[in-house]
């Protein structure tokens, strides 16, 4: 097989790396990592040295480069690991909208909860246009849940794409102290709970800007 490499940003702050890396863990695959620090003066030159869009993350695969996020699920779902998506038809097309919806939406929660593993913000980011958004999510976490969530504790479930696409929002709910129900509580603790996720935190907690080249 042709080794993979992910080309990712801070493990600390970038919630789009996040979302390809823990489908490609997810998935069982190998693959080399290499992270580029957002905020250095060399920043944008060195991610142009892999992405030809200028952003993380990007995939590459032989001569292939794969970017934005929701591309690379899509490719590792196609290649490697087809049960990230739903096997139902109508439950992967709901699936594939949620994931749509997020890639689009959810401005006001970008802009006023960043991603931040390592601190803690209780309170802090709500506004008016927050509160509707985290509404919008509760929502579709417990659709989701009620639908299609039995045989794990996942949305549909098992683990998937949706489910990578929705744990740098779990992360921020956590950073910023949202209040939870039993039930979306449920959702969050079951993604908090992933061991990918464990490595993540644990990398973005004790990350430094001197980044190396790395197997993971």
């Amino acid at each position: 097989m042709t080794e993979l490499t992910l080309v990712i940003g801070n493990k600390n702050y970038s919630s789009w790396s996040l979302r390809a890396w823990l489908a490609m863990k997810q998935a069982g695959l190998e693959f080399a990592e290499v992270r580029i620090p957002l905020d250095s003066p060399t920043t944008h030159e060195e991610i142009r040295r892999y992405s030809p869009s200028g952003k993380v993350p990007v995939l590459i695969d032989g001569d292939l480069k794969v970017w934005e996020s929701l591309a690379i699920c899509e490719y590792v779902a196609d290649r490697f690991a087809n049960d990230l998506w739903p096997a139902d038809v109508a439950q992967r097309a709901i699936a594939r909208s949620i994931c749509a919806e997020i890639h689009a939406g959810f401005q006001n929660l970008r802009e006023n909860m960043p991603m931040d593993c390592r601190n803690r913000y209780p309170g802090e980011g709500i506004t008016p246009g927050v509160e509707a958004e985290i509404d919008r999510i509760f929502a579709i976490w417990r659709e989701c849940r009620q639908k299609f969530g039995t045989g794990g504790d996942m949305l549909f479930g098992k683990f998937t794409v949706v489910d990578a696409m929705f744990a740098p929002v779990v992360l921020r709910f956590v950073t910023y102290g949202v209040k939870l129900d039993s039930s979306t509580k449920a959702y969050t603790d079951a993604i908090l709970s992933l061991p990918a996720i464990q490595e993540w935190v644990a990398a973005a907690c004790s990350e430094s800007e001197n980044f190396a080249h790395f197997k993971v």
